[in-house]
């Protein structure tokens, strides 16, 4: 089957099982419900309009009350403005314009606000995301045209293994103060390539220092404007920073999801707020606002004059609205073309303001959670491209488990890595773990390539401590249990929720609170996430070192580090049977979040059914980071 159709034909399984959890959410909940799931706003208040490109109307509201429940409403989502008086029919649809704290922008499909504004409560409903499948659909549609074409599907033609990537054999003369030899070969491949260039990052070995480093070069090379993005809005953040940092002209289109008045200044928004012109623009957009309340204060019976008028008082504001379209549109275009790099996410690459935009070279980042049809939609923009990720740590998020066996989560960065071994380079040199902890991640996913920086490898919590630790709950009793679809295991959690207290306790001799260890407590499963949490409470020499404890499931930790990680593997039934435990790949990241010390609690007997953990049981006692439940407890 043709490339493109088969990812279309996946895309279209998956819009449809997300499309029916979507329903199933919402067709049949209150809107307390709705709420309580993160998907609505309400009450809210409307806090003010003003006119928006085209005919449409941007309204601020903000959220009254329930403000600590977590949703997620974010910039460039599809959403609906209701009135509680009739729901069904008392809403309007538009786009999340912007959203910060407890405000949020929303574009209205409208030039005016409704009357039933005024009737009843009002809130915002998240709706089914369609706008995003659209780009993806849209991508490979054009991708599938594009491959045919000799010259400007060059690019795409490599990246489905119908040609392979070229590099020039220029020098690379910079030198890159700080980087290791495989960061700094992993530049030179970058710069020397022509099409296509993949760096290979494995936790805690300076992807991001590295990419950031490769994007100044790129640019003190050839001055060439380059748009970075990434599948999730805290990895476009992270890169957003790190290049501003480096005194770059950065651009970051989109909302940013970690709310720091330093990325705040960076969006486009905020530049076009700084800009000389925007002045006129307010002016205008207020007599545009005007007119428009002049003309609607005619009553619905007047005569021919009257309407004239109305009439009249309408064609001034629309086209006082396209002097400001066209004002607006040349403040975005003189922005971003002094700017060196722009930030976007996968789909917000597609935004409006650079939809027209092509770029000499193209990095994503996370390409390892990237979902590939929307890889296609940055990638259209590129002469070049970079792939930057870890195709061994978590995959992205897919909905419908058949698209998922039948490809969709196989990613673009996997194949090619797969198919073009010769623009790929291993960042081989971690900068987080104690050799001990990275040993077994190492070995098993990394052919052992991976070695640990001398000011990391032999770093210990306090001298003689163990730095990994396996603790055996075999023969304890400790059974797990089905709590709803997750599995929990209440003795193994307050197992753990005692060997913390006296790791705790012992560390006490050692460090004050303020410069105590950070600890992350995880686990696969939600279920005993939950439970953990609760026990913890009860642990009373606990209480002073809350805020260093994070608890939280292993795919909310990809991306971060900690002193010390506990694992709670929570599986341990007579069958072997042990579920989420089998992707290893979840695995690989929980056992590389720890710097200092890892201790993984699990029973034995169910989980070394499967090869991998029979050989990490093994990896603890050759060691001595062995330990039976029984000797501890």
């Amino acid at each position: 089957m043709d490339y493109f159709k088969k990812l279309l034909d996946l895309l279209k399984i998956e819009k449809d099982e997300d499309r029916k959890a979507y329903l199933k959410l919402t067709e049949s909940t209150s809107i307390t419900e709705r709420r309580a799931n993160g998907i609505a706003w309400y009450p809210i208040a409307i806090r003010g309009t003003e006119p928006s490109r085209g005919d449409y109307l941007t309204v601020e509201v903000e959220r009254t009350t329930h403000q600590d429940i977590t949703h997620q409403l974010r910039f460039g989502a599809s959403a609906a403005l209701f009135s509680n008086h009739d729901p069904k029919k008392d809403r309007i649809e538009g786009t999340i314009s912007h959203q910060n704290g407890n405000r949020l922008k929303i574009t209205l499909f409208t030039d005016e606000l409704p009357d039933w504004c005024s009737n009843g409560k009002l809130g915002i409903d998240l709706l089914f995301d369609d706008n995003s499948y659209n780009e993806m659909q849209s991508a490979l549609k054009l991708a599938s045209g594009l491959k045919e074409n000799s010259e400007e599907g060059h690019l795409v033609r490599i990246l489905i293994g119908e040609k392979h990537p070229s590099f020039s054999s220029d020098t690379i003369h910079s030198i890159f103060n700080g980087l290791n030899p495989s960061q700094q070969l992993a530049i030179e491949k970058i710069i020397t390539a022509r099409e296509l260039a993949i760096v290979h990052g494995p936790p805690g070995t300076g992807k991001t220092t590295t990419l950031v480093q490769a994007i100044k070069a790129m640019l003190s090379l050839n001055k060439k404007q380059i748009l970075v993005v990434a599948p999730s809005n805290t990895a476009v953040d992270l890169l957003t920073e790190k290049l501003a940092n480096e005194g770059l002209n950065v651009i970051r289109i989109g909302n940013p999801a970690r709310v720091s008045d330093k990325l705040m200044l960076l969006t486009l928004d905020s530049k076009m707020a700084e800009h000389s012109l925007t002045k006129e623009v307010k002016k205008l957009k207020k007599q545009a606002a005007e007119y428009k309340n002049i003309a609607h204060k005619y009553k619905r019976s007047f005569g021919k004059a009257e309407r004239e008028q109305r009439k009249a008082l309408f064609d001034e504001a629309h086209k006082i609205m396209k002097d400001v379209d066209k004002t607006e549109q040349y403040i975005i275009d003189d922005l971003l073309a002094k700017a060196e790099v722009i930030t976007a996410t996968l789909v917000g690459s597609n935004h409006y303001t650079i939809r027209n935009i092509k770029f000499d070279t193209v990095v994503i980042d996370e390409a390892g959670q990237a979902l590939e049809p929307a890889c296609w939609i940055p990638i259209l923009k590129a002469r070049k491209l970079i792939l930057a990720g870890d195709h061994l740590q978590l995959p992205p998020t897919i909905k419908s488990a058949e698209a998922a066996k039948k490809g969709l989560s196989v990613t673009l960065l996997e194949k090619c890595v797969a198919l073009h071994p010769q623009a790929v380079t291993l960042l081989d040199e971690q900068y987080r773990m104690n050799e001990a902890i990275m040993g077994f991640s190492s070995k098993i996913f990394y052919q052992s390539l991976l070695k640990a920086h001398a000011s990391v490898a032999n770093h210990l919590l306090f001298p003689g401590d163990l730095p990994l630790l396996f603790v055996d709950t075999a023969g304890c009793g400790f059974e797990e249990k089905l709590d709803g679809t997750s599995s929990t295991n209440p003795e193994e959690a307050a197992f753990l929720c005692k060997h913390l207290e006296q790791l705790i306790i012992d560390l006490s001799e050692h460090y004050t609170i303020e410069n105590f260890p950070t600890i992350g407590v995880i686990s696969p499963y939600k279920g005993q996430i939950r439970i953990i949490k609760e026990q913890l409470v009860d642990f009373v020499d606990l209480d002073n070192f809350t805020h260093k404890i994070s608890v939280n499931t292993i795919d909310s930790f990809q991306g971060q580090e900690r002193d010390i990680v506990y694992i709670s593997m929570t599986r341990s039934n007579r069958e072997g049977e042990i579920g989420f435990l089998s992707d290893l790949r979840r695995m690989n990241v929980a056992m590389t979040r720890a710097r200092k010390k890892l201790v993984v609690i699990g029973d034995s007997s169910t989980i070394a059914q499967l090869p991998f953990y029979a050989h990490f049981v093994t990896y603890a006692e050759q060691l001595n980071g062995y330990k039976s439940a029984w000797e501890v407890l």
